[in-house]
């Protein structure tokens, strides 16, 4: 696909350097990704809570709609981040094969966003289909385009190693502290207490988010640059779009260290997204009360301590023992992390610390695992000297977002399954917000349990993924072939 229109000062990058320097690190990859990765953020935290708390869908076709829905769902989004991988692959611009989509995302996020919350006061079917078709309008489509080129950006753009890792970092910085500090903070102690179960104050955050990813999206944009793109473009004779997509499809399948890359994530992704999904209902139902404002914030901010100590120490740990070694390391810790709290699921104290050991855990697999997968991208150039980015990144979000519709209906299946309760007011008014043994243990096995197993097969995939042993010196030979 060409897209020769994007050219000329009004779509042209304003990073002008060969090199990678502040204002790009700065406003590319940290504030520019924080508005959409934010509002995904949120919906990934109460966008599940919406729907069985203030639309009350968990009986809905007998308890299977919030089951069947998620996960029929992510089979339409995986088949678009496949088709959206081959479009970026075969993209030609002067702006680079992945950020014209980025602009592109930009006011899609925003409009389909809206419509996510925006469910209209009608008959249940009514709701049902409106749900359906804004879920898979945001993520199916918007969120894909946006997904897709977002993660990207730093596999494309430099071959320094050391820049691109601290582009890897600048990138989590934005996803882990930006919108964790706001989703799991300001969240849980101010917004939710006022937001309770009533709809309208529901749309109105929601629709401040939505609206606030279009100008930071377009930040992203004009902040970022394609250096490996622009490489590639300088020398068409060699081996590049005109690839089949069965050819590089057989070629990540194939490659040792892509499918470590995908073992390793498709673990990691399906327990977070439970630990995600049930993380609001263990504060309001096991750890805690209904929104009290207190409980979701202290696990939030003790808990999450070790991800801004992690900022300054991940990187010079990765330099000095390599990004798979501290990878390895920090997974054993996170099991032992959730050993802990699951010990004792209902004793802050216990659970606080378990949580600050999970998280100190979690920092190598958080800061520098872009990286690792950059340099797998480049090995796979070196060895086949053709780039598969797009495909690549299309077999990775598709992990994501199938894992994510998988645990969502796994979920809401055990909640359904279990008797959960929706919180109602009762004659006098008061909020009514209390779940049997059942749930609660259902919450607790999502949220603590099935981590330990995870963390420990996680580590054992990324062991044997040794990838930086001679990455450098592949690199010189791509560098080399390129200059012929």
């Amino acid at each position: 696909m060409t897209l020769d229109r994007l050219q000329g000062p009004l779509f042209d990058s304003k990073v002008k350097t060969g090199e990678v320097r502040a204002p790009e690190r700065w406003l590319g990859y940290l504030i520019g990704p924080a508005g959409a990765l934010l509002l995904n953020a949120v919906l990934g935290t109460y966008l599940n809570v919406y729907y069985t708390d203030v639309l009350g869908l968990t009986g809905v076709w007998g308890g299977a709609f919030l089951v069947v829905f998620p996960i029929a769902s992510k089979v339409i989004d995986a088949i678009t981040n496949l088709i959206m991988g081959s479009i970026i692959d075969h993209t030609h611009s002067p702006q680079g094969k992945a950020r014209p989509w980025l602009l592109i995302s930009a006011p899609l996020l925003t409009f389909t966003g809206l419509l996510l919350f925006l469910v209209p006061q009608a008959s249940e079917d009514v709701q049902v289909v409106w749900i359906m078709l804004s879920y898979n309008l945001f993520y199916s489509f918007a969120y894909t385009i946006y997904n897709m080129s977002h993660n990207l950006m730093v596999p494309l753009s430099t071959r320094d190693t050391t820049a691109r890792g601290k582009l890897s970092v600048f990138n989590q910085v934005a996803t882990i502290m930006v919108s964790g500090i706001i989703c799991a903070l300001l969240f849980p102690m101010v917004i939710s207490p006022w937001w309770g179960v009533d709809k309208a104050r529901w749309i109105t955050v929601m629709s401040v988010l939505s609206i606030l990813a279009l100008p930071m999206t377009l930040l992203e944009y004009y902040f970022t640059k394609e250096r490996i793109t622009a490489e590639s473009e300088a020398h068409p004779d060699t081996e590049g779009s005109e690839v089949s997509f069965a050819r590089r499809l057989k070629v990540l399948l194939t490659d040792k260290y892509m499918l470590l890359i995908y073992g390793y994530f498709f673990i990691t992704t399906l327990s977070t997204g439970l630990k995600n999904l049930s993380s609001i209902y263990y504060c309001n139902f096991v750890l805690g009360s209904y929104n009290d404002g207190v409980t979701m914030t202290m696990l939030s901010v003790i808990g999450g301590l070790p991800m801004g100590i992690g900022l300054f120490a991940v990187w010079p740990l990765a330099k000095r023992f390599g990004k798979r070694n501290v990878t390895v390391a920090g997974m054993v810790i996170m099991a032992i992390g959730s050993a802990v709290c699951f010990l004792a699921p209902r004793n802050m104290v216990i659970v606080l610390i378990g949580q600050f050991v999970k998280n100190m855990g979690s920092l190598p697999g958080a800061y520098v695992f872009m990286a690792l997968f950059a340099d797998v991208l480049d090995h796979i150039e070196w060895k086949v000297r053709f780039r598969c980015d797009g495909l690549a990144m299309s077999l990775y979000n598709t992990i994501a977002v199938s894992l994510v519709g998988i645990s969502t209906g796994i979920f809401n299946g055990l909640l359904s399954a279990s008797d959960y309760v929706k919180p109602y007011y009762d004659a006098a008014g008061a909020l009514v917000a209390a779940q049997p043994e059942s749930v609660q243990n259902v919450i607790v096995l999502c949220y603590v349990g099935l981590d330990i197993i995870a963390c420990l097969a996680a580590a054992a995939m990324i062991f044997f993924l040794n990838v930086e042993k001679d990455i450098g010196k592949k690199q010189a030979e791509i560098k080399a072939r390129a200059q012929k």
